[in-house]
C-alpha cells in the first residue's frame, strides 16, 4: 500500500529509497547540531576548553552505542546534555585545595571525571529496572509525573529559543514560516523534511541579506583530528557533577516516554528502560572519559519524529554516522557556525514547543484525572518547582567545602516522585504488554 508522506507513520524507511533516507538523516543531524555544539561553546566560555569536534564525534558514537544497547529499536539521538552546564561552571570556579591556582584546562579533566561517575549512576538505575521490573519501578513514574516533566523539558528550553530568535526576529520568523508551510501544505518529501528546509531556506535568505560571516570558514582546514582529554577523578568534582545525574535520568525517562508516545510503540517495555538507561549511561561515560560532555536523548530529534512521522531508527543511525564523519572536518564545523543565531532560534521555537506538546499529549492520552486533588497537587508542585527554582538559579547547598546546585527540573523531578510515592491514592498500573498508551492513572474515567 502506498504511504502518504507526512500523514502515515513509516517504520521502515528503506521503502523510501536511499537518497530520501540520507536526506532524512541529514535533517536529524541539523536538528541536533545547534544544541550539541552549543554546550562546548558555553563550557569554553566558563574557561574549560571543550572541543566541538570531539563533542560531535562522541555524539555520533554514543548514539550508535545506545542503539546497540537497545536492540536497534529506539529512534533516539544522543547529543550534548545541558543539565551539566551548572556543574561545569561550578568546577571552573573551584579555587580550594588542589584546585587553587589551576587553569581551566587543568580543571576540565576533573569535571569530566565527575560526569563519568554520573554516567555510572545510570547503570545502577538500569540494574534496578532489570531486577525489579518496569511495572514496580514505573509506579514511581506515572503519567502525572512524567507528563509534566516532558512539558517542562520544552518550556525550560523556551527561553533559549526566544533569546536566540531575538538576535534577528525576521530571520527566525522566516525559518518558522518555512517549517509551517512545508509541514502543513507541503506534499511528498517536502512534508517530511520541514526542519531541514527551514534551516537551508532561511540560511539562503540570510546569505542574500548579507547576514552571514564567512571569515572563519576560509581559515579552517578540511581535515583535522579531534582533541582528546582523559578524565581525572577528585571527590570535590564528583560531588559537584554526580548529583546532576538525578535530573538527567528523569529527563531520560521523560524523553523515552515522549518517543514512545510519538511513535506509538512502548519502548519502556521493549527493549525496556533498563536497556535505554544502560545505553545512555555508557554513552555518557565513554564521552566524558575522552573529553566530551555528557550525552542525553535529544528532544529536538523527537520533535523531528513528530513532524516527519518517519520512525525508523535507521534514519537516526545515518545521522550518527554523518556526525562522526563530519567531526573530522574543521571546515564543516566552521560552516555550521556561520548559521545565524536567529535561524537557530526559529528552529528551536518549533522543536521545543513540540516537546512540550508531546508532554501534554502524554497526559491526555493516558487520561490523567485532574478532578482528582492528588493529581492536581503533584502536577502543581512539579510545574512550580521547575519554573520557579530555575528563575532563581536552582537550589544550592554545601557539602563540605563544595557548593552543589540542582536545577529547577531536578528539584521538580525529585518533588514529583516523592509526592507521588507519599500521597495516598496512587493506583497507577503500568501495563508493560499493552504499551505506554494503555497505562492508567488515579481515578481513571472511561
Amino acid at each position: 500500500m502506498k504511504k502518504n508522506l507526512g500523514q502515515d507513520a513509516i517504520y521502515d524507511a528503506r521503502e523510501l529509497g536511499v537518497p530520501r533516507m540520507l536526506v532524512l538523516g541529514l535533517q536529524h543531524l541539523f536538528a541536533m547540531f545547534g544544541a550539541t555544539v552549543l554546550v562546548p561553546i558555553l563550557v569554553t566560555k566558563y574557561g574549560l576548553p571543550l572541543s566541538i569536534q570531539t563533542t560531535l564525534l562522541f555524539a555520533g558514537l554514543g548514539t550508535l552505542l545506545f542503539h546497540l544497547c537497545t536492540k536497534l529499536k529506539v529512534p533516539a539521538f544522543l547529543g550534548s546534555s545541558f543539565a551539566f552546564l551548572g556543574g561545569f561552571e561550578a568546577v571552573a570556579s573551584l579555587d580550594v585545595g588542589k584546585f587553587a591556582g589551576m587553569s581551566g584546562e587543568e580543571k576540565l579533566p576533573y569535571a569530566l571525571g565527575g560526569i563519568v561517575v554520573a554516567g555510572a549512576l545510570y547503570l545502577i538505575l538500569a540494574l534496578l529496572f532489570k531486577l525489579v521490573g518496569p511495572q514496580k519501578v514505573m509506579r514511581f513514574f506515572p503519567p502525572i509525573v512524567t507528563g509534566p516533566i516532558i512539558i517542562l523539558i520544552g518550556l525550560n528550553l523556551s527561553g533559549s529559543a526566544i533569546a536566540n530568535a531575538s538576535t534577528c526576529w525576521w530571520l527566525a520568523l522566516v525559518a518558522i514560516a518555512i517549517i509551517v508551510v512545508a509541514n502543513i501544505w507541503g506534499k511528498g518529501m517536502v512534508k517530511i523534511i520541514p526542519i531541514l528546509l527551514g534551516v537551508v531556506g532561511s540560511y539562503i535568505v540570510a546569505v542574500i541579506a548579507g547576514q552571514v560571516d564567512f571569515s572563519g570558514v576560509s581559515e579552517a582546514s578540511f581535515l583535522g583530528f579531534q582533541q582528546f582529554v582523559i578524565a581525572k577523578f577528585d571527590v570535590s568534582a564528583i560531588l559537584v557533577m554526580a548529583p546532576i545525574a538525578i535530573a538527567a535520568m528523569m529527563e531520560h525517562i521523560g524523553d523515552i516516554s515522549a518517543i514512545s508516545s510519538t511513535t506509538g510503540k512502548n519502548f519502556i517495555a521493549d527493549p525496556g528502560l533498563h536497556r535505554t538507561l544502560l545505553g545512555d549511561g555508557l554513552a555518557t561515560t565513554l564521552a566524558s572519559l575522552f573529553g566530551a560532555p555528557a550525552n542525553t536523548t535529544y528532544g529536538e530529534n523527537t520533535g523531528v519524529l513528530a513532524l516527519s512521522r518517519i520512525y525508523d531508527p535507521l534514519v537516526i543511525r545515518i545521522a550518527a554516522v554523518l556526525a562522526i564523519i563530519l567531526s573530522f572536518s574543521p571546515k564543516f564545523e566552521a560552516v555550521i557556525n556561520t548559521i545565524p543565531t536567529g535561524i537557530i532560534g526559529g528552529i528551536s521555537f518549533v522543536l521545543y514547543g513540540m516537546i512540550s506538546a508531546i508532554g501534554v499529549r502524554n497526559v491526555v492520552e493516558n487520561r490523567v484525572d485532574f478532578t482528582n486533588s492528588r493529581n492536581l497537587i503533584v502536577a502543581a508542585v512539579i510545574l512550580v518547582c521547575a519554573l520557579g527554582f530555575n528563575s532563581v538559579g536552582g537550589v544550592g547547598f554545601t557539602v563540605g567545602s563544595v557548593t552543589i546546585n540542582l536545577s529547577g527540573l531536578a528539584v521538580a523531578a525529585i518533588a514529583g516522585i516523592l509526592l507521588n510515592a507519599i500521597l495516598p491514592g496512587n493506583d497507577y498500573e503500568f501495563d508493560a504488554t499493552a504499551g505506554s498508551d494503555a497505562a492508567t492513572s488515579g481515578n481513571l474515567q472511561v
